[in-house]
């Protein structure tokens, strides 16, 4: 077994996207190749309606597929194909754009007001890019949730994980989609694919992971699986951690806890021409998108 090295910790930033929504956006619009095959993970959460109410009025999306997960309030979502429907506290969707789809997400707070949900995009490969639209609701209640002897919890919204599947499935990435709790002093491992591309975003309490080098900052040292290994300074709420090449992840949680997702998938590696939520490989199919948008052929008849 070998420990995936910390090649990155950083705070996510706050960003103001849609008509004026308030978040904090982990990574996006860098180098796509850091994250292949993701390429953006946002953090949309506000403690009054003012934060999110105006939400993302309709929008365009082509060559991607998005994966958004609700922690609290309510999502209210339409799309031109027809569909519409509300993602509540726990329910997951997964919307492949493919050839294109026009789309719009309306935020609705807890009964505190509060609102919280991440979404995340995934790329699709060109010869998957202008496939036909199609989306998946999955409601909390079908996610499974495993509980070790520690009290180490984990939510399987993708992906297989200790014996059990989560319900979203068909995504081209074919990523592994994990929320994972981990109590107050408990130190665990998870195992993850050696061929994917692999980072953890702590959304609440703070942790520290290990790394196979030797960083500047270290906290504490551990022998795990025989070998010397470090943990990193303890990283908080808000933050990205991302990884190199190993098959494993672990992570030592702080004093209250620590919550965080755990997503990896399999590197696409091809070229990428974006913009906006638009993606493809090629600038002239960008410039033959816009023009399409423009002249209302965006939309294309299903095959």
């Amino acid at each position: 077994m070998s420990i995936r090295p910390t090649l990155e910790t950083r705070l996510a930033q706050p960003t103001i996207e849609g008509a004026g929504v308030n978040l904090h956006r982990a990574f996006g619009f860098h180098n796509p190749s850091q994250l292949d095959p993701f390429l953006l993970f946002d953090d949309f959460r506000g403690e009054t309606p003012a934060d999110y109410q105006a939400g993302f009025p309709w929008h365009p999306h082509r060559g991607i597929e998005t994966i958004t997960y609700v922690l609290s309030g309510s999502v209210d979502h339409a799309d031109s194909l027809g569909n519409t429907g509300t993602l509540g506290a726990g329910d997951v969707q997964w919307m492949t754009a493919g050839s294109g789809i026009l789309h719009q997400e309306m935020p609705t707070g807890s009964q505190s007001g509060q609102m919280h949900g991440f979404q995340l995009w995934a790329n699709l490969p060109g010869a998957l890019k202008m496939t036909d639209p199609r989306y998946q609701d999955v409601p909390s209640r079908e996610i499974p949730e495993i509980t070790d002897d520690d009290g180490t919890r984990v939510r399987v919204i993708i992906g297989t994980f200790w014996g059990r599947t989560g319900p979203v499935d068909g995504i081209a990435a074919d990523p592994q989609y994990l929320d994972i709790f981990v109590p107050a002093g408990v130190k665990k491992t998870f195992p993850v694919d050696t061929y994917r591309r692999a980072f953890a975003y702590i959304f609440e309490g703070s942790g520290a992971f290990s790394d196979a080098s030797a960083p500047t900052g270290v906290l504490l040292e551990k022998e795990v699986m025989g070998q010397e290994v470090n943990i990193r300074d303890m990283s908080g709420n808000r933050t990205l951690v991302r990884f190199g090449t190993g098959d494993e992840v672990t992570v030592q949680a702080g004093e209250e806890g620590l919550r965080f997702l755990l997503i990896s998938g399999a590197p696409i590696q091809e070229p990428v021409a974006w913009h906006g939520p638009i993606v493809m490989n090629r600038a002239e199919e960008i410039r033959q998108a816009l023009a399409e948008l423009k002249n209302g052929t965006f939309i294309r008849p299903a095959h």
